[in-house]
């Protein structure tokens, strides 16, 4: 490796990726090392994601930003889960919330005590026993003093992107204008050495950051990390996306409405929807789903619908020499949950975290690629579950995903859960149990019993305990704001 001292970083790529590595690097670290982001204005970033999940939070603590603020800039909505429609069968429809789902114990979660209350006929609707839930279903929503921070945004990523880039700059970002001509390696070592611009420019670096999405001009191009490709877990393979005016008040939830080959997101912003369709070519074509979406959105159209291809996956190395892949450079495993901005955020914390400041050490990097990984194959294997646990068979593509094989490690989790109920996080886990439990059981995987601690309490006890989380629930939601209301009073945007 080198013992050169990192002391330039040097951002290739702007958008969502490239923007929140630039205000993370220069406001926590701009002491001690300076960075620079090079993009073209010729270049369009994604720009589709538009939905996130809770741990952004994290890292908006850690830049300081005011989530009032930012949600008013980013014409932002909350978002308390994703609504699954026709996924586990067509007209059966479940909730996947944020939030935790009642009382766990040492021995067991939650919903081991729901199951009992299920064959004793005490219970309903397993988000009965969950605030964030319930709220969904109610459109309602509060920020409370004390909170539990079991919410995420609808946002405008072009905005939001705009928004870290005036922090970055303010903390001593250069921009420069241009775009990526040639990659220069050292004949010696194979580190990047420089990038020759377009324009004529070259920008110079000790340590590169990859944004430049699915190109991944200088983790793949330049230096040839390799991709572990995943198409066959998770087939599709393209989306089309489009906005639209918004006819209706918006709802703190994304939808996510399976279709013949794929299916439709619905994201609602302050100003206007966000619409999108994911589908495999194999089984549908670009005209196909573009009249698919067409038919299946309200409001008048704001752009153009465009196409977008892209093959799930993960780089094999995503920091190699000297170079760090960050944001769809890294590898893409579809929206349907909301992942993307979450790995760019944590692809950042932990570069972070292992920054070289002396020096790149071979342990740093396998360090860190191997943390990437094995996050990036937990939430590989959580979207599996929702295409592969399906009873639908109504057509090829939904044929394909409930007959196709599985990773063995989402076998497991999946046998364990229908034999005994038991679901474990795992260290690098995104998705907590209560995630994992909701997705099952929505799906249709109910288990075949219920640990036996459960049996410690009465049937009586047993309903009082269930009674009382529920009747707490719903208390606590009878006292929050409709959805909207709280919005236009909380983070209103200048143009709505």
């Amino acid at each position: 490796m080198t013992d050169k001292k990192i002391q330039n970083v040097v951002i290739a790529g702007g958008g969502t990726a490239g923007w929140m590595a630039a205000a993370a690097l220069t406001k926590l670290l701009g002491k001690t090392i300076s960075v620079t982001l090079v993009e073209s204005d010729e270049i369009p970033t994604v720009g589709v994601g538009e939905a996130t999940i809770p741990t952004l939070h994290i890292f908006h603590r850690m830049l300081g930003i005011n989530e009032a603020e930012v949600m008013a800039a980013t014409n932002a909505t909350f978002k308390l889960g994703i609504s699954f429609e026709n996924w586990r069968d067509v007209n059966k429809d479940y909730i996947h919330s944020f939030g935790f789902l009642g009382q766990d114990c040492w021995a067991c979660g939650f919903h081991h005590f729901w199951l009992k209350g299920l064959q004793k006929g005490l219970v309903g609707d397993i988000g009965d026993y969950c605030p964030e839930h319930l709220a969904s279903r109610e459109g309602k929503f509060a920020v409370m003093a004390n909170q539990d921070l079991n919410h995420a945004y609808h946002l405008d990523a072009g905005l939001y992107a705009k928004f870290l880039r005036n922090i970055a700059e303010q903390h001593g970002c250069q921009r420069v204008e241009g775009k990526i001509q040639d990659v220069v390696l050292n004949s010696d070592n194979g580190y990047i050495e420089k990038l020759h611009l377009a324009n004529g420019k070259t920008v110079e670096g000790d340590l590169y950051l990859d944004c430049t999405g699915f190109r991944g001009l200088l983790i793949e191009q330049a230096l040839h990390s390799g991709y572990d490709d995943w198409s066959h877990y998770l087939p599709c393979d393209s989306a089309i996306a489009v906005q639209t005016k918004s006819t209706e008040r918006p709802v703190p939830y994304t939808r996510s409405i399976a279709r013949d080959a794929g299916w439709q997101w619905r994201i609602p912003l302050q100003n206007r929807t966000g619409n999108g369709l994911v589908f495999c070519s194999k089984y549908m074509s670009d005209e196909e789903a573009k009249q698919t979406l067409l038919d299946n959105i309200d409001g008048e159209l704001l752009n153009e619908p465009r196409v977008i291809k892209y093959k799930t996956g993960a780089r094999r190395t995503h920091w190699k020499k000297n170079c760090i892949a960050v944001g769809l450079a890294s590898g893409f495993i579809e929206p349907l949950e909301s992942t993307g901005i979450h790995l760019f955020q944590k692809a950042i914390v932990r570069l972070m975290q292992l920054f070289p400041h002396h020096g790149i050490q071979q342990s740093d990097v396998d360090e860190y690629n191997a943390q990437t990984r094995e996050e990036a194959n937990n939430i590989r294997d959580f979207i599996i579950l929702h295409y592969h646990l399906t009873d639908r068979r109504d057509t090829p593509f939904w044929r394909y995903c409930a007959n196709m094989d599985i990773p063995e490690s989402l076998q497991h989790r999946m046998k364990l859960f229908k034999e005994s109920g038991r679901n474990f996080k795992k260290q690098d886990d995104l998705f907590g149990e209560s995630s994992w439990v909701q997705v099952m059981l929505g799906q249709g995987l109910m288990p075949e019993q219920y640990h036996p601690i459960v049996d410690m309490m009465g049937d009586k006890e047993l309903e009082a305990f269930l009674n009382k989380i529920k009747n707490g629930v719903r208390k606590k939601v009878d006292s929050w704001p409709d959805h909207n209301d709280f919005i236009q009073h909380y983070c209103r945007a200048a143009n709505t």
